[in-house]
């Protein structure tokens, strides 16, 4: 999923993570998000990517569990995207 609920209401973002949640028991589920808050509700592993200006190729930086991203990240350009500093 694609920024499953970037121009939605509270309400319906709810019903849509709690839709997300349940599917989650039954299916992997990928989501690309540039809500944090989001992503710590509801992801169990969190990969962060780059992508360098003027270049076409990305770079997959850091890949853990969520907890760990958020709480005790790897590399500097995680911790800073993660708290805000960036991004």
């Amino acid at each position: 999923m694609d920024e499953p609920c970037s121009a939605l209401d509270p309400i319906s973002t709810l019903r849509v993570e709690e839709l997300i949640r349940e599917l989650a028991g039954r299916y992997t589920v990928v989501i690309v998000t540039h809500n944090m808050q989001q992503a710590k509700r509801l992801a169990d592993f969190t990969a962060f990517m780059l992508i360098e200006p003027f270049n076409r190729s990305g770079e997959l930086v850091e890949f853990a569990t969520t907890r760990k991203i958020f709480e005790d990240a790897g590399d500097s350009r995680t911790r800073d995207y993660v708290s805000g500093r960036f991004g």
